[in-house]
């Protein structure tokens, strides 16, 4: 399965997404044109990069967001100083229609991101055991491996969500996927729906912003004192104008996951905090949605992609997983999810999981649960209803 397939021309540019052997690893790159991702990201100034994730400018609320806010008796101006700290239950909008998330230059600084916890949706034993006839055996535990740096060049698509949440600032993994009324265009990122709203018993979350190629050169800890913001976020900041999720995520969706687990997933719409280019164009590159859901017999081997925060890992470095996906179910009434060995932890929620199909690196599933002991991760299969919000993102915001 080591094919190489070149994408339709982006301009002048072709863009390659390349499917390495799956036992070695697979490979996600993007050429741009007459050099390499990087001199692509390099056609933004340091300055420009750094005024995209530092700068502290005045908060702009388009009209539509403002309505939106006053209509549940949110002030406008009082949300710009600070409001949306107020998680007040009758003030946390959870209906699909109510999601508002105005953008606010500078808030998501280096330091604040480094500040977010992981997105965890961890599942008991006895959960993980409830199907055990539904589900296959417990798959071994696959050790991640670190994705090689710079990511701009072999893992484009991947980045991290950042969030706000009653906990604090939070932190999950997504990936830029393609947009099939856009192509060459595309403002579409997909993560899981616990990354984007609390489930049964909350709403949205706020602040909600996707940083592709986080951490470029996989800097540690101690090497990001100096670190500048082109290198956090090389492609800068793309806050979400608009989320999807579904209605079983929203009205299942639990800490454990629960019942809203197999339809744990979400498409954002991003416009860039500064400047006017699509993602796609940006970054150079994404990926198309296999909405195909082939059972896990059929799908062949997988590979998980995420950047994990809890321990023993830090969010700061992209890792991969890759293996032969079994059958996994949370109830006997519930729909088959695929699960992989995968010693992720959370934060690599709502990373993209992906296949090779036809010689094509695509998009199959997200991270959405795992247990305790870190030993799998399972993601929903992607079918019709997936499908649906997919398009209907694509139909009625793509071209904002």
């Amino acid at each position: 399965m080591g094919s190489t397939r070149t994408s339709a021309p982006l301009g002048r540019c072709r863009r390659t997404v390349l499917a390495a052997g799956l036992v070695a690893a697979l490979t996600l790159t993007a050429a741009a044109c007459g050099g390499s991702g990087k001199d692509q990201a390099n056609d933004k100034s340091d300055a420009s990069a750094s005024q995209a994730t530092d700068g502290g400018g005045e908060v702009t609320i388009p009209s539509d967001i403002a309505d939106k806010l006053e209509e549940h008796g949110i002030d406008v101006d009082k949300w710009k100083d600070g409001a949306w700290k107020d998680w007040d239950k009758d003030k946390w909008l959870s209906a699909a229609e109510d999601f508002v998330n105005p953008v606010i230059e500078g808030l998501w600084k280096p330091d604040r991101m480094r500040s977010a916890k992981e997105a965890d949706k961890t599942v008991s034993v006895k959960d993980a055991s409830a199907a055990q006839d539904v589900s296959d055996p417990e798959p071994a535990q696959v050790r991640a491996e670190a994705e090689k740096t710079p990511y701009h060049e072999n893992a484009a698509p991947v980045g991290k969500v950042f969030f706000d949440s009653p906990e604090g600032p939070a932190v999950c993994s997504g990936t830029v996927v393609k947009d099939v009324n856009h192509p060459g265009k595309s403002n579409l990122v997909w993560t899981a729906g616990h990354c984007v709203h609390a489930g049964g018993d909350g709403g949205w979350y706020r602040n909600l912003v996707f940083v592709p190629a986080y951490n470029d050169l996989g800097r540690s800890e101690a090497d990001l004192g100096d670190a500048s913001a082109f290198e956090i976020a090389p492609y800068g900041n793309w806050w979400a104008d608009w989320a999807s999720t579904s209605d079983g995520w929203m009205q299942g969706g639990s800490e454990s996951g629960g019942d809203g687990a197999a339809y744990d997933y979400a498409v954002l719409h991003v416009k860039p905090e500064q400047g006017s280019k699509s993602l796609e164009e940006t970054v150079g590159a994404a990926l198309d949605v296999d909405f195909s859901a082939p059972s896990a017999a059929e799908a062949g081997e997988m590979g998980a992609w995420g950047y994990p925060a809890a321990p023993p890992y830090d969010g700061l470095r992209m890792f991969k997983c890759l293996d032969a996906p079994g059958r996994f179910s949370l109830g006997s009434g519930l729909p088959t999810m695929y699960r992989i060995g995968c010693s992720m932890t959370g934060g690599s929620s709502g990373g993209g999981w992906f296949r090779v199909l036809n010689g094509e690196t695509v998009l199959v599933s997200n991270t959405s649960i795992g247990p305790l002991d870190h030993t799998w991760l399972a993601g929903p299969q992607l079918g019709e209803d997936a499908e649906a919000l997919y398009r209907n993102m694509s139909e009625t915001y793509g071209g904002r």
